[in-house]
């Protein structure tokens, strides 16, 4: 076993996340898994992310949970949070726990991403900003005013529900081109009316979740430049239009930032010295977790264009000591190696499984 590397040090170090305090810098980044028939999460995950706990990440995000709407998912087997699967994730938080870690409920709607006809509601209808896929094609239909308000009402019980659960908070994906995401981008986003200002559906959704949920609970919001299928996707190309985005969003009682980037370690605007997380955390001074590639050595098989530095922890550590986050997220390295954050911690880390796709049709 080798000597922990002074530089890596750091990352072990403690971190106020609102109320909470983490052991250290580490976040098991949420990574949709389809383990969860009828929407119900069993022993089976919940020993998941217990593994992952007890093997010391500080931080554990859910993987996308269906908010209490009908119209929020399309898969049978991805999660829900409503009144019915309140027991079942208790269970789940209690194990992770027990095992000495904390855990967020990532707070999840499909938007125009669904297809018609999808379980597990098959009679919900596609809902969206505009009525409008990805790719600017019609798909679905605009949400009417009333449906805006009871979407954002269903973050608002679900965020009730994941606390009375016992979770430590939420996340609220507004990243990849989901509901939140469709509201932040012009290519999805072309209403005429007040909700045709991009920020103002996050802003609202983040307003409700903490009036529900309270003062003390924790509440974040992940974002992304890129969208499913459209890596180079660009919704704000200076720091002024990310910062004008973001803003009501603060504005609205967010505790802090996931920022998910196809790299971590790539500047966020051209010309930049900053990452996207360096300039939001820059920006605002709100806790902000990084995300993308780390500890892998491969390019990702769904995103051939990705990149990637170094199978082990490359330059997350010296991104750290240049302020460019608070917490750095693993996702797919994680999933492959639940004990991926304790071997580093212990001098292991030349015993590191490297990802195989074929991880993620199992569950361990």
């Amino acid at each position: 076993m080798t000597e922990l590397p002074a530089s890596v040090a750091p990352l072990f170090t403690p971190f106020r996340l609102g109320p909470l305090t983490l052991p250290n810098r580490f976040v098991m980044a949420p990574m949709t898994r389809g383990f969860s028939p009828h929407g119900l999460p069993g022993r089976d995950v919940a020993e998941y992310y217990a593994r992952r706990a007890a093997a010391g990440v500080g931080l554990i995000v859910t993987e996308g949970v269906y908010i209490d709407t009908p119209s929020a998912g399309s898969a049978d087997n991805i999660p829900r949070l409503d009144a019915a699967t309140v027991p079942a994730w208790a269970g789940v938080v209690r194990a992770v726990h027990e095992a000495g870690g904390h855990i967020f409920a990532q707070l999840w709607h499909l938007g125009a991403v669904r297809d018609e006809g999808a379980p597990p509601f098959p009679d919900a209808p596609v809902l969206g900003p505009s009525g409008l896929a990805l790719d600017g094609s019609p798909k679905g239909r605009a949400m009417s005013e009333g449906e805006i308000r009871d979407t954002i009402a269903a973050f608002a019980r679900s965020a009730v529900f994941a606390r009375e659960a016992g979770f430590d908070g939420v996340e609220l994906h507004g990243a990849h081109g989901y509901l939140i995401d469709q509201f932040f981008w012009d290519q999805t986003n072309r209403r005429s009316d007040a909700w045709g200002e991009g920020p103002r559906f996050a802003a609202e959704v983040t307003a409700a979740v903490r009036a529900a949920a309270g003062p003390d609970f924790p509440v974040m919001l992940r974002f992304s430049q890129w969208k499913g299928g459209f890596y180079d996707a660009r919704p704000w190309p200076t720091p002024e239009a990310l910062r004008a985005a973001l803003r009501p969003v603060v504005d609205a009682g967010i505790t802090g930032f996931h920022v998910s980037t196809r790299r971590y370690f790539d500047p966020g605007f051209e010309g930049s010295g900053r990452t996207l997380a360096g300039h939001v955390r820059e920006m605002f001074g709100l806790p902000v977790v990084a995300v993308g590639s780390v500890g892998l050595g491969t390019p990702y098989a769904r995103d051939p264009v990705t990149v990637v530095e170094s199978a082990g922890i490359g330059t997350v550590p010296a991104l750290f000591a240049a302020g460019e986050f608070d917490l750095i997220a693993l996702g797919r390295a994680l999933l492959q190696d639940p004990r991926w954050v304790e071997k580093l911690r212990t001098g292991a880390g030349d015993d590191w499984t490297g990802y195989d796709p074929a991880s993620q049709k199992r569950l361990y």
